[in-house]
């Protein structure tokens, strides 16, 4: 159910200002700060520009765009030189188109590539053969099958579980074996689930579970900052592994680059945390430098597993102010549901550490260490997604979800960057007569990506689909939940890159307590939003909606 955590919730942090003023008054207060603090923008700037030019991730492009800029100085001085030369880059452009436009790749990929390649025929092809290509799969691959054919074994569905679904409902059944078959985690029961509105609410649920940690605690998170929140985790985790509980911490390369210090990995094992950085970033030009670790996962002796959009940073429980109020989501599980996170971690342990796993499946099963029987009510599923499955699931979960719902879909999402199947899925179903919702940020963290979300908001609300903006802050939540018997919570955006580019997770749940939960959430923070409408697409001027259709041709590659 809910954690009710008093001053924390959406609700209670309207509820904890001056009730008297009303909403409106609250709103107007908060536009007013807005405005003062434009008047700032020249301090603002130069700090911002300090900032970039001190910054990590400054170096790393700037030393990226210069190896791009030679080689495409060395290509072009080559096709000044000859006009064979010339010639034959425009044919291997026109072969490239070719070759695109007949691969099993989204329409949205082909049509992107063939604008850029055939716009601009050498700089196309040199961009494609340097960013176009996945080579992640060919790195990775053999590690991945490895560890599927260790845990095989392991990750099986119960004939019971599959059955007693597949008498209760056969659509959900089929939507959790889609899962099972292409994902290979399966479905369970015994399993409780804990649902949190905001990080405020998750966070001292989190470090009470830690704290009871007695033989492992797993960690993987796409962004790890210093602050209250990651000082208090680490020190629990210092201290466990004081004690000799197995720490294990990943966290992701690009996503950490300029929150944690080079080698911070060095010095987390010095005290005792073993830890690992998934794809470490180079400033090499490389497609694989594409694929992050954008998974939230903590497992904790294997029968506690916390997942969400919410990563080990202080704005995310609202410590640190950055684009207002923010808003996400997570949620707890605890039972037998939680091997399949276990086995999400193994794996990728077992990638990015190169090392034989085989033996780890067997002591981390969540009866392992708790021989009791858990209770729990429903069905819960965790899975995972990346680019190494050929198969987009986190897409293919939520659009099973929208083609069978027969009531209402309510989705929460930081980023709306779509790709036409899943348009048409969303279109279709509000035309069919479905209840479809969507919140989006009311704050972005990203204005061009806010820009290119807001483009896509006409043809939905053509078609009946209803858009809200969450009006204190961001909205960084990613949720799907319909029919009060379906529910999605993860880590899973709706752009390009959660859905085809990233390691992702989710826990697909079905008539478990928090369906109705995630429900009511959604529910109650509609009070804090904005009702977009039509004439908010049509009164924008002519250079935002150029500049708009223009991001939407090139959404994929950005």
């Amino acid at each position: 159910m809910c954690a009710k955590i008093p001053g924390s919730s959406v609700r209670d942090f309207y509820h904890n200002l001056d009730n008297n003023q009303g909403k409106e008054v609250i709103l107007k207060a908060e536009n007013n700060k807005i405005l003062k603090e434009k008047k700032n923008w020249i301090l603002l700037l130069f700090k911002k520009l300090a900032k970039l030019i001190f910054n990590r991730i400054f170096y790393v492009a700037v030393a990226m765009l210069v190896q791009l800029g030679w080689i495409l100085m060395m290509v072009l001085r080559l096709a000044a030189y000859s006009r064979y030369i010339d010639i034959g880059l425009r044919l291997i452009g026109i072969v490239l188109v070719l070759w695109i436009l007949n691969k099993e790749i989204n329409p949205s990929y082909k049509l992107a590539w063939t604008m850029l390649i055939l716009i601009l025929p050498i700089l196309g092809v040199v961009l494609y053969f340097v960013f176009g290509r996945s080579r992640i799969a060919a790195i990775m691959q053999q590690h991945f099958e490895q560890r599927i054919e260790e845990s095989r074994e392991y990750l099986r569905d119960r004939p019971q579980t599959r059955q007693k679904l597949e008498a209760l409902d056969p659509s959900a059944s089929n939507q959790s074996r889609y899962i099972s078959d292409v994902s290979r985690f399966p479905v369970h029961e015994n399993t409780t689930a804990e649902y949190f509105q905001v990080g405020d609410d998750m966070f001292p649920v989190l470090v009470h579970e830690l704290e009871q940690a007695k033989h492992f605690i797993f960690i993987e998170y796409f962004i790890i900052n210093d602050g209250v929140m990651w000082h208090t985790i680490l020190n629990i985790l210092e201290k466990k592994a004081k004690e000799g509980v197995d720490v294990r911490l990943i966290y992701d390369g690009f996503g950490c680059l300029t929150t944690l210090p080079y080698k911070y990995d060095e010095e987390m094992r010095k005290h005792g945390i073993k830890c690992e950085v998934f794809n470490r970033f180079r400033p090499i030009l490389n497609i694989i430098q594409n694929n992050r670790d954008h998974r939230k996962i903590c497992v904790i002796d294997g029968w506690t597993g916390f997942t969400g959009g919410i990563n080990l940073a202080d704005e995310y429980i609202n410590q640190r102010k950055r684009f207002g109020h923010w808003k996400d989501t997570a949620v707890m599980l605890k039972g037998d549901g939680v091997w399949n996170m276990t086995a999400m971690f193994l794996y990728m342990w077992g990638i990015v550490s190169r090392t034989d796993t085989s033996s780890d499946f067997g002591n981390y099963v969540p009866h392992r260490w708790h021989p009791e029987q858990f209770e729990g009510s429903g069905y819960v599923q965790p899975f995972c997604d990346s680019p190494l499955d050929d198969e987009v699931v986190g897409e293919n979960v939520y659009l099973n979800i929208i083609n069978r719902a027969k009531n209402y879909v309510y989705i929460c999402t930081p980023y709306l960057i779509i790709d036409n199947e899943m348009m048409t899925a969303l279109c279709l179903a509000a035309k069919s007569g479905v209840d479809v919702r969507i919140m989006t940020p009311g704050i972005p963290d990203k204005k061009m990506v806010f820009l290119l979300t807001q483009s896509y908001y006409k043809q939905l609300l053509e078609s009946g689909v209803k858009i809200y903006e969450y009006q204190p802050g961001f909205l960084h939540a990613k949720s799907f939940v319909c029919d009060d018997k379906v529910g999605v919570v993860g880590t899973i955006n709706l752009d390009y890159r959660s859905l085809y580019l990233h390691f992702e997770d989710g826990v697909w749940l079905y008539k478990n307590d928090v369906v109705l939960d995630i429900r009511n959430d959604f529910l109650e923070t509609l009070e804090y939003c904005s009702s977009i409408d039509l004439e908010f697409c049509l009164k924008r001027n002519i250079t935002v909606r150029a500049m708009q259709n223009i991001l939407r041709v090139f959404a994929p590659l950005l």
